[in-house]
């Protein structure tokens, strides 16, 4: 079917579908003009700095923050689903040295569809939601130990099994670094985690319930979700955010980079925001958080910042243009000694809990997704006369 006529209640969509609503949700809201979001029925920032990922997990998943027995069946739960497959395990060497090395959400995406098929995921329509759920939770386990897995195989070194004891946090640390993660450094990560697991309809959230509106299988609908999130538009900023900070060097330099940038028409990664009109309540936090880690980096950030935010109000007046998550992130990644080519895939860690609760209750409804096109080819030829069909006598 190639061309759709639009009847006269038809309504045009703004360019990205800016504004419109296309489904209800009980997973959370972002209200960005107050610089507010929230997870269910809490302040997300809050839940980041006072509960555990496990806990806000639950939350997304479940409905509801759990007693200390929910939290301890959870996290048992995602211990036995973190336990990779032998034949999965078997072709991640492979899967890991395809592609350059930024990426690594390509082969993530790669290996989530091959555990998909290797473990049979059906099809979330006419599946009970206990199975759905169990395929959900399966992929937020998963998927850090598979990117851990690969990053490390590709760097030569051998994959690492999870470290429930850890902490969420903790456990991705060590899978990365080898190295068992300072309380401080899990602190720091696990609160970045629980902030960005999940932030409204953003591109890869509507991928994954688009996906999900088919009846299609959860690994599908995460391996949409991730190819959506690899976008440079959406989840893939947070290195390139600190690379522009390398770039700067230090904070008198600050204002000639950002003008040359924009002359070159050149977006400033780690500012704006296409919902907030202030500044980003994650990058707030995380700007408090880099403070505490402390050092030079954290010093710089906080510095250039300042320049960039003035620079962007001289040279684009009227915009809102403030500081968003990428910035923050990368620096409070670069303090705990995450590699720049995991920054994204880091992010991603995090929201595979948001697409799985979107996953979740976009598979209580049976209505796909099917929205109509405006055509603006050239002309088509008139259609021809309906058949007709004749019956003998």
């Amino acid at each position: 079917m190639t061309t759709t006529q639009l009847l006269p209640d038809h309504l045009i969509a703004p360019p990205g579908l800016k504004g419109v609503v296309v489904a209800d949700t009980s997973t959370g809201d972002v209200r960005g003009q107050e610089g507010f979001y929230h997870f269910r029925e809490f302040s997300a920032v809050e839940l980041s700095l006072t509960r555990t990922f496990e806990e806000v997990c639950h939350l997304m998943l479940e409905g509801a923050l759990p007693t200390p027995e929910q939290a301890t069946a959870l996290q048992s739960e995602l211990a036995e689903a973190a336990v990779l497959p032998p034949d999965l395990i078997a072709v991640l060497p492979a899967i890991a040295r395809s592609g350059p090395d930024r990426a690594s959400l390509s082969r993530l995406r790669t290996a989530v569809s091959h555990l998909g098929a290797l473990e049979g995921f059906g099809p979330t329509y006419g599946a009970d939601a206990a199975q759905v759920r169990a395929d959900v939770l399966r992929m937020v386990a998963a998927v850090p130990v598979i990117q851990a897995a690969l990053h490390r195989l590709r760097a030569g070194l051998e994959p690492l099994p999870a470290r429930p004891e850890f902490g969420a946090a903790g456990s991705w640390l060590w899978m990365v670094t080898g190295a068992e993660p300072s309380a401080a450094h899990r602190s720091a990560i696990g609160a970045y985690l629980t902030s960005t697991i999940d932030h409204g309809f953003s591109a890869s959230t509507f991928a994954a319930r688009v996906v999900t509106s088919a009846g299609s299988d959860v690994a599908s609908a995460v391996g949409a979700a991730i190819g959506t999130f690899a976008g440079p538009l959406h989840g893939g900023a947070p290195d390139r955010a600190l690379d522009s900070l390398d770039e700067i060097g230090s904070p008198d330099r600050a204002r000639a980079w950002v003008r040359a940038s924009v002359e070159a028409g050149e977006r400033i990664m780690g500012f704006g925001h296409p919902v907030y009109q202030t500044m980003d309540p994650r990058a707030a936090m995380l700007r408090d958080i880099a403070l505490q880690l402390g050092g030079p980096l954290a010093d710089l950030a906080v510095q250039v910042e300042q320049e960039v935010i003035r620079a962007l109000s001289e040279l684009k007046p009227g915009r809102e243009l403030h500081t968003n998550v990428e910035f923050y992130a990368g620096v409070v990644m670069e303090l705990c000694g995450l590699p720049r080519e995991l920054f994204t895939p880091t992010f991603a860690t995090a929201r595979v809990v948001g697409w799985g609760a979107h996953i979740l209750e976009q598979s209580q409804s049976s209505k796909i997704f099917r929205p109509s096109a405006r055509y603006v080819g050239p002309p088509a030829p008139a259609p021809l006369p309906s058949p007709t069909q004749s019956f003998p006598a």
